[in-house]
């Protein structure tokens, strides 16, 4: 379906599925299921409070709601409004939240039951405030309480929006925010646009049908979760919504839903492989596996490939400023393994319309097998940082590639190299290769000896303890079932050089996980430096 004006925009490819099946089942959330029709007219409430409440309705629109049905109705909600949607998380410090607000310059927030606690306080200082729009009436009374005005209510009362604003391509699909060096999350807006040529990318990989039933693993803060929603509604299929105490235990979620696509970071199963439940043959289900957001171990996958046999198990690479994946590698149990690098398996090759560069620090072309950062040209880049022209300017670059052609070009900060067969392996981070009594050591290696011993599930390594910015030695972090730290500190003494081997091995019951599902390579320096004299 195309929007007003003859463009196709996000919310194109939901609106004809709801028109074309309003009786099929778009999505499973707290135990309820939802159609197509039904969600579509929830969005449509949301959509009419928000441009009836202003003159010029609202340009971005703040999502406070997380695995609701609130939260999924609201996006297709601004989405159908005309605006951005920008998620906000309530796992996240109150102070952290306000900043997002404030950078985003939000017109409004739409808001559910389980976050309005934190409203008042999120909202305290900023001027002018965004309006506040509720879907039940007994959230709005309780807001009421605490001095928030709320400018509309979508509830059944309200009539659904028929005609909806034009969105254009190079519009702001969404307005994500990640980590900044400085303390202060970077804004990453993401056109139409770039959304549509990714999802049209996965759509032609994938080949999607309506009777799928797909995992929606992600918070709404990890872009992520943008595969999870628009690729199933895309090819009229379901979302099946996750609880967090249910990612613990994926394989029962996929057995007792039958879910055909899956899609997680890789530490969401490693659990399951510490906890060894990931038994042969117990996902016949699925047909597809994706995995993305960290570094992905061999073994696993390996594991992952014995308990759904049926299923083809994609690696997908990609920063948010790339818009969600801009690599896959398809896993082969037959030549896979002996292509990966440090027991990580290979990020693969471009997406259709994508072209890459493996660079040296000025920014100079290496030779293929050849270590450097990886930069990404095409469709997928998205226009910059938001309201942010100094830290655009570092990232984006504009590189000449022959006397008459230019591209620009995204630096991801990721070291890789391209391998004889075209793959891209990744190395690690270019801020996670360390100095050591003045050797180079790739943080990333240590880490795979460790995923290669017996019952270890999970590993990180850390440059620790420093000083004045350098790193004076190496302490590892493992999980899983082990039986020892000092059998895996020997192995680590018996695979590297000296200068590569940890000064200890931790031993953890489970790691510790940001907000988006990966290792929180922070949270394990704080700890060390709490335990320091």
């Amino acid at each position: 379906m195309l929007d007003v004006r003859g463009s196709r925009s996000l919310r194109s490819d939901f609106l004809s599925r709801a028109a074309e099946a309003p009786e099929s089942t778009a999505l499973v959330v707290e135990g309820r299921s939802l159609s197509y029709g039904t969600l579509a007219e929830r969005a449509r409430r949301i959509a009419a409070v928000i441009t009836e409440a202003g003159e010029r309705g609202a340009e971005r629109v703040g999502v406070f709601a997380s695995r609701s049905e609130t939260a999924y109705a609201a996006t297709l909600g601004a989405l159908f409004s005309g605006a951005a949607f920008v998620p906000l998380n309530r796992k996240f410090p109150i102070e952290r939240t306000r900043a997002m607000v404030r950078r985003a310059e939000l017109d409004a927030i739409v808001v559910d039951a389980e976050s309005a606690a934190q409203l008042p306080e999120v909202l305290r200082g900023i001027e002018p405030a965004p309006r506040i729009f509720a879907t039940e009436r007994s959230t709005a009374a309780a807001l009421a309480g605490h001095d928030v005005e709320v400018a509309g209510i979508a509830d059944e009362r309200v009539a659904p929006l028929d005609v909806l604003p034009p969105v254009l391509a190079d519009d702001i699909a969404y307005l994500l925010f990640t980590s900044g060096t400085t303390g202060e999350p970077k804004g990453v807006g993401v056109t139409h646009a770039n959304v549509l040529h990714f999802l049209d990318a996965m759509a032609a990989r994938y080949r999607l049908a309506p009777h799928d039933r797909c995992s929606q693993t992600f918070d709404q803060t990890f872009d992520l979760a943008v595969f999870d929603l628009f690729m199933a509604w895309g090819a009229g299929a379901c979302v099946y919504a996750m609880r967090p105490i249910e990612l613990l235990a994926p394989v029962r979620f996929v057995r007792k839903h039958e879910l055909t696509l899956w899609f997680s970071v890789p530490s969401a199963p490693a659990l399951s492989l510490k906890k060894a439940a990931l038994e042969a043959g117990s996902m016949p289900s699925l047909r597809y596996t994706l995995f993305c957001g960290e570094p992905l171990p061999d073994a696993l996958v390996r594991a992952w490939h014995a308990a759904a046999p049926q299923s083809a198990i994609d690696n997908l690479y990609g920063p948010t400023e790339l818009t969600i994946a801009c690599l896959a590698y398809r896993w082969d149990a037959n030549t896979s393994p002996a292509r990966a690098v440090n027991g990580i398996v290979p990020i693969g090759d471009p997406l259709p319309g994508l072209g890459a560069l493996v660079v040296d620090d000025d920014l100079r072309p290496v030779e293929d097998g050849e270590v450097g950062e990886l930069l990404v040209c095409g469709p997928q880049v998205v226009p910059g940082y938001w309201r942010d022209a100094p830290k655009t300017a570092e990232r984006f670059v504009e590189l000449r590639l022959s006397p008459t052609r230019a591209k620009r070009f995204y630096r991801t900060g990721d070291r890789v190299a391209r391998a004889g067969r075209g793959d891209y392996v990744y190395i690690g981070r270019v801020d996670q290769q360390i100095k050591v009594l003045g050797f180079r050591v790739e943080l990333g290696e240590v880490e795979a000896v460790l995923l290669r011993e017996a019952g270890v599930a999970q590993a990180a390594a850390v440059g620790w303890p420093t000083e004045d910015g350098r790193a004076l030695g190496i302490v590892a972090f493992a999980a899983g079932r082990v039986s020892s730290p000092d059998s895996l500190l020997a192995a680590t003494g018996r695979a590297l050089p000296p200068y590569m081997v940890p000064s200890r091995v931790i031993v953890l019951d489970e790691m510790p996980l940001n907000a988006n599902g990966k290792i929180d390579r922070k949270a394990l320096v704080a700890r060390l430096a709490a335990e320091a004299p």
